[in-house]
């Protein structure tokens, strides 16, 4: 599996690199920098890419908008975007084209090696992963909403996680077809048609919680 990586910090990238390596990928592009990092992407077209929302020149969000703008020329195009906070915003941006294969994590998932490299790989493979910290900080004391009741939250937040219905089962301890009846309870609720595609109404699901919180944010991590 090919993948790029875009980090300015020379020890994570080189220690990115070694660790996925060492999970059976291969990486054919390293850089430093956001600049002509569309145009790479574009060319090169890796399986999945691994990439800062800051990078140089100016540290604002050159990585982020180099995914987003290589995505509009390649639809679908894999990306797993790093941040050192939650930024919400740019969460939102990734998830909005509901095509998929985009990941959110912050900087620290890094270290937990093999869920990382398991994230990489679900994104590869054309999922959604959304770090927890970002999940938790738009569920947070949040009880209802659209009236959903509590376990159809509990499905949703594992939902935005990117955990199939089986997972979300096991973790939560239910039937695999409670489960499906939990998620199919949401769509309804969100107004989702029952003819569009399952990963699409999953995203929207998600989408309709970053709206929300768009309109009424939380307090912001320390």
């Amino acid at each position: 599996m090919r993948i790029l990586i875009a980090e300015d910090q020379a020890l994570l990238r080189d220690g990115m690199s070694r660790m996925l390596t060492a999970f059976g990928f291969e990486v054919v592009e390293t850089l430093a920098s956001g600049e002509g990092l569309a145009e790479k992407l574009v060319a090169v077209r890796p399986d999945v890419s691994v990439i800062d929302v800051r990078l140089p020149p100016t540290f604002t969000h050159e990585g982020v908008r180099a995914a987003l703008a290589a995505r509009r020329i390649v639809a679908g195009l894999p990306v797993l975007v790093l941040s050192q906070y939650v930024e919400r915003m740019y969460a939102r941006e990734l998830l909005s084209d509901s095509a998929g294969a985009v990941g959110y994590l912050l900087k620290d998932r890094v270290g937990e090696v093999a869920q990382f490299a398991e994230a990489v790989r679900q994104v590869a493979s054309g999922g959604t992963v959304m770090d927890p910290e970002v999940v938790g900080q738009l569920l947070d004391g949040r009880a209802e909403f659209d009236g959903l009741t509590p376990r159809e939250l509990d499905v949703l937040r594992l939902m935005a996680l990117g955990r199939s219905n089986a997972a979300i089962a096991e973790e939560l301890m239910l039937a695999e077809k409670s489960v499906s009846n939990q998620i199919n309870s949401v769509f309804s609720k969100f107004g989702l048609p029952p003819g569009a595609h399952q990963q699409d109404r999953r995203v929207a699901a998600v989408l309709r919680y970053l709206d929300r919180i768009s309109a009424n944010p939380p307090d912001p991590l320390e």
